[in-house]
């Protein structure tokens, strides 16, 4: 059982009342017309979510990650474009300039995202790096007072709507993952720009598009961490983004199950509820008992990054990112199969949740990146 306190529990009823009054009404409109959720978002902002884990100085609330995970999960449940979007900003943004930052950079960036005056992203794919993530190609010149920016990052949630942007550039490419830093864009500053919008199969209410740098200034004061140590700014948040996904998976696969359990009650067929077919109920079966597992995971995951066990989380983020999206997919996929017909229509979420599922086992790290991981992680040495 996951010891949950009275005040989480709390903001779980809080999140799913507001879930499905605000955000699943929505949910068709924004994937249908592929724009950001922006209704949802200053909503989620007046209620003090957008700085979710910053400090009470900055306008945040203080909370942790397993806070975050409970409003991820719920948002999810109705609608994983306006969690990714909403994700993208608190956790992938807001949180990586939490850990990182200067006291004057906290300062300066962080009461405006918790207000939701301004939008967050992170940058660290490109076209030609993916998976190899330390392959990129952004370069990133000392030229004295500034940096000067030049290359481009692909497939960037909340890109085309971004304000301020945790972006990974080579400051020294002959030292490869030991050349790269970190920095804070802004979307003001004199070179940089937006490129393609991407349409995708789902999350198709939260933005993917490209960054494209060309002779870009970037204030020395915009460096994020320490020169040269990009790689440790990644890694210090790698571990709770994964659990964040894992979250989003989690619900996603939990509101497709409510969603079939639903119609399979109410569905007259041969004169008996189809939930009254065997068949039927094995698939409700080990719809329920997936979820079960991977909220078990996922919230170990995020009770460790609250107890700041970052070493003990690389094995558990890795299982919750790798179990909760593939299950995902199969639970959705089962959705549809349970509605039948009914299923594979608009009008019926479960269609939109099957397209939105196949991301969560691409983003964020793979599957066969997390298999990777695992490996590593129980064979050591013998894994290479």
């Amino acid at each position: 059982m996951i010891p949950f306190t009275d005040e989480q529990k709390m903001l779980r009823e809080t999140m799913r009342s507001f879930a499905e009054k605000e955000v699943a009404p929505l949910a068709y409109e924004i994937d249908e017309q592929e724009r950001f959720p922006t209704e949802s978002f200053r909503k989620l902002a007046a209620m003090g979510l957008a700085g979710l884990t910053a400090p009470a100085e900055y306008g945040g609330a203080g909370a942790g990650y397993t806070e975050l995970c409970i409003i991820t999960e719920e948002l999810s449940a109705v609608c994983l474009s306006t969690a990714a979007s909403w994700g993208t900003h608190a956790c992938l943004c807001l949180d990586n300039i939490r850990r990182n930052a200067t006291e004057a950079q906290l300062a300066k960036h962080l009461p405006p995202l918790c207000r939701g005056e301004k939008i967050g992203g992170l940058a660290m794919t490109e076209p030609s790096s993916g998976s190899d993530v330390m392959s990129m190609k952004l370069r990133a010149e000392d030229k004295g007072d500034h940096y000067l920016f030049n290359g481009s990052k692909i497939f960037i949630s909340n890109g085309p709507v971004g304000d301020v942007f945790v972006v990974y550039a080579k400051t020294a490419p002959e030292k490869k993952a030991h050349g790269v830093s970190a920095f804070i864009i802004e979307k003001e500053f004199p070179g940089f720009s937006r490129g393609k919008k991407f349409e995708k199969m789902g999350w198709r209410g939260s933005p993917t598009g490209e960054l494209i740098f060309e002779d870009c200034r970037v204030p020395k004061e915009n460096l994020l961490g320490k020169e040269n140590k990009g790689f440790l700014v990644l890694m210090s948040g790698l571990n709770t983004e994964r659990v964040c996904l894992g979250a989003m998976s989690l619900g996603l696969a939990r509101g497709a199950y409510e969603v079939a359990l639903k119609y399979a009650r109410e569905r007259v067929q041969f004169g008996k509820p189809i939930a009254a077919f065997q068949l039927i109920q094995a698939k409700l079966a080990d719809m329920a008992m997936e979820i079960e597992l991977g909220r078990l995971i996922t919230y170990k995951g995020a009770l460790l990054a609250d107890q700041g066990k970052h070493r003990e989380m690389n094995l558990t983020a890795a299982y919750a990112k790798l179990y909760t999206s593939e299950a995902a997919m199969r639970i959705t996929t089962e959705a549809v199969q349970i509605l039948g017909g009914y299923g594979y229509i608009k009008e019926f979420p479960v269609e939109r949740m099957m397209r939105d599922a196949k991301l969560q086992s691409i983003g964020g790290g793979t599957s066969e990146i997390q298999r990777m991981i695992i490996a590593r992680e129980i064979l050591g040495d013998v894994a290479g």
